[in-house]
């Protein structure tokens, strides 16, 4: 079996396999060609489908070719006008004999499509499908979604002012965001945010990652809206040491320690770093080894931030916790990713001209194909997760349920530590369940009423993040007995949380954090909060919100995911 066999299986996928493209594509075992040949070639002709659509259909080629599907065409075409090597398969082969006799109108056909998108050469019409930046209408290629390559200066080793005059020396700035959302991967242009510092945006598909800045943790790839917590936790000179409570693979680690480094005080200080996944805390350390942050980070590899005693002598100088749990994780770009194929049609209405091309006559009505078995579009999800239900799937509902039990049990514990005055819960999740319904829980809390903890009001937020439009919202349907928070308490907490939306102006993931600060005694002695663990209740609980997680192969963090190498 070929591989355009294998490829064309998979994306039929005729024994209704669940999950996204690539589990599908990388849990066959039955196939000859390897699982990356396979997601590669059905994932750049994806990228070309409108304008293949449009090539095969005028080339008549299904109409000649009977023994191609739309999919086998879509496939076969691709690699012989697009692909460096050709067609993948011998000589003689069945597939091969069939596309390459129409390989001189299929070419010619190309070329058309090329001229008329305003194309000059090949590579022109490469760079406008890479990029999504082409005409609309009936063939129009897709245009993809704009998100910003974002770019922290990691101040550990470098400065503002020394990656624009070094890195991205010939850069030109710009004042709007919206120029850097729509400029091509080739444009030479930056954004300086004026929210978070040290951050840059550049466009959406730049290469920096085989920079020497890249490489050498100079710079660090991280979404604007995963660089709020850290800089909320406002860690001046006055606050001690800082936890990390969930802390792989390192971004918001490594921020947290660029700050504490830029605020000197005469004893040292320390970020407290948890990841109870020994293999991620083994990422964790490469990335606080790579940003030269390892003199400030100590590193709890394997060690639960649950199973910490709050009152131990360890975490005494302790004023600070940052919180990012696991969540759905429902927030963040690329997740619900799809690509859509557009298949050709072979309509018996259309038949090809005494040239090769269709009639410039035929009808221009929907027509069925002549391979009804398949759809003219293909949707699908190329890397999605188990908990990417619907909202309204019961599944959802009960993941949710978990999830948020889980992050409020790991912030009320971080409300249990002596010393700490300043807490921030963050996650990169939409739904209300996991977000404002978590605070306002927390804040209701026995332990929150007992030391005093408090809301972090819109006034008292830092610059940059008190001007954040994006506050937090109010679902009566999905909180549950915290609704019935009093309306002035809702409107100052709703105000105190921010929240970042995907797809926006804003050039951000999904995202939520606030911060908790703490209003009662300057200090509780140790003897009057000794904590000896969850009950066997909680316990329970705790196991079986991990057994969840586990099974399901949760993201255990919000940065873990804007695209794999350690951009982080």
């Amino acid at each position: 079996m070929s591989l355009y066999y294998e490829a064309a299986a998979t994306l039929a996928n005729p024994n209704k396999t669940g999950g996204s493209l690539k589990s599908r594509v990388y849990k066959q075992t039955d196939v000859k060609s390897s699982p990356a040949q396979i997601f590669a070639l059905i994932t750049e002709t994806s990228k070309w489908s409108p304008v293949l659509k449009t090539i095969i259909e005028r080339s008549g080629l299904l109409q000649e070719e009977k023994k191609l599907t739309p999919l086998l065409a879509l496939l076969l075409t691709h690699d012989l006008l697009l692909a460096k090597t050709g067609v993948a398969a011998p000589t003689n082969h069945v597939l091969k004999l069939a596309i390459t006799r129409h390989k001189a109108r299929l070419g010619a056909e190309l070329t058309k499509v090329r001229l008329l998108r305003g194309c000059a050469t090949l590579d022109a019409l490469r760079h406008a499908v890479n990029d999504g930046s082409v005409d609309t209408g009936p063939t129009a290629l897709p245009k993809a979604p704009a998100h910003p390559r974002w770019v922290r200066v990691n101040t550990l080793k470098t400065t503002l002012d020394e990656q624009l005059s070094s890195t991205f020396a010939g850069y030109e700035e710009t004042k709007h965001l919206s120029v850097i959302m729509s400029a091509r991967s080739s444009s030479k242009t930056y954004f300086i945010d004026p929210n978070i510092p040290n951050l840059l945006a550049f466009p959406p598909k730049i290469e920096l990652s085989k920079s020497t800045a890249y490489v050498g943790g100079q710079i660090i790839f991280q979404d604007k809206a995963s660089c709020f917590p850290a800089y909320l936790l406002d860690v001046g000179a006055e606050i001690g040491d800082i936890i990390d409570g969930c802390a792989a693979p390192g971004n918001k680690t490594t921020q947290l320690a660029a700050i504490v480094s830029a605020a000197p005080t005469k004893a040292p200080r320390h970020v407290i770093a948890f990841e109870r996944d020994k293999a991620r805390a083994s990422t964790l350390e490469k990335m606080v080894n790579l940003a030269s942050a390892d003199n400030v980070v100590t590193i709890k590899g394997g060690q639960d931030f649950l199973a910490a005693q709050p009152g131990s002598e360890e975490y005494s100088k302790t004023q600070a916790i940052l919180l990012d749990p696991s969540c759905s994780g429902s927030g963040i770009v690329g997740r619900d990713d799809t690509i859509e194929i557009q298949l050709p049609t072979a309509p018996e209405s259309i038949k090809p001209n005494s040239k090769g091309s269709a009639s410039k006559k035929r009808k221009r009505t929907d027509v069925k194909s002549s391979h009804p078995e398949e759809s003219t579009t293909l949707k699908l999800e190329v890397d999605n997760l188990p908990h990417e239900e619907s909202p309204e799937d019961n599944n959802t509902s009960d993941r949710l349920t978990a999830l948020s039990t889980f992050q409020l049990r790991i912030l009320t514990h971080a409300m249990r530590f002596p010393q700490a005055r300043r807490i921030t819960y963050s996650t990169c999740s939409i739904h209300c369940e996991e977000n404002e319904s978590v605070v306002l829980q927390a804040l209701q809390s026995t332990i929150a009423k007992e030391r005093g903890w408090a809301i972090l009001k819109r006034e008292q937020q830092v610059t940059g993040l008190r001007d954040w439009q994006h506050r937090g919202i109010w679902d009566d349907g999905k909180l549950g007995l915290e609704a019935k928070t009093r309306d002035h308490a809702k409107e100052e907490i709703l105000d105190a949380c921010i929240r970042c939306e995907k797809g926006t102006d804003a050039g951000t993931m999904g995202f939520f954090v606030a911060a908790f600060t703490r209003h009662g005694p300057e200090a509780v002695e140790q003897n009057e909060d000794e904590w000896n663990g969850f009950s066997d209740e909680e316990a329970m609980d705790n196991a079986a919100v991990s057994a969840i997680l586990q099974s399901e192969s949760t993201p255990a963090y919000s940065e873990k995911r804007t695209k794999k190498k350690h951009r982080k």
